[in-house]
């Protein structure tokens, strides 16, 4: 597997300008994919390891690795620094999947709540 790269074939991405010259969002138009699910399907299945024995290697307990692998626990930032050197891309791309998944599913559980908050303009930039 390539350093830092995880394959994305099969998803639409576009890319949207935020109203900040200074940023960009990236749009998906389908739910982000648990990062655990990813280790699962893609790493694991490539070096064609067991649960139990990536977990042995991980030094984590089989039971931790099987919910993160099914999407039931979120990948911390300790969790990223093991995934990061198991598959020797480091921390930031798990992390960084989490944050998207992690905000997707909040996006979608406050969607009426958000629309109500008034927005304010700060000139924090």
């Amino acid at each position: 597997m390539d350093r830092g790269a995880l394959p994305l074939s099969g998803k639409t991405v576009k890319r949207a300008k935020s109203t900040s010259s200074k940023t960009t969002e990236l749009k998906i138009n389908r739910p982000p994919t648990h990062p655990g699910e990813l280790f699962r399907d893609i790493v694991l299945a490539e070096l064609g390891l067991s649960v139990s024995e990536a977990a042995r290697q991980l030094g984590i307990s089989r039971q931790t690795l099987h919910a993160i692998i099914a999407g039931r626990s979120a990948v911390t930032a300790e969790m990223a620094l093991r995934f990061g050197q198991f598959c020797g891309n480091g921390p930031g791309l798990w992390l960084r999947m989490q944050q998207a998944f992690d905000l997707y599913q909040a996006q979608s559980t406050l969607a009426g709540e958000l629309e109500k908050i008034p927005v304010h303009s700060v000139a924090a930039e």
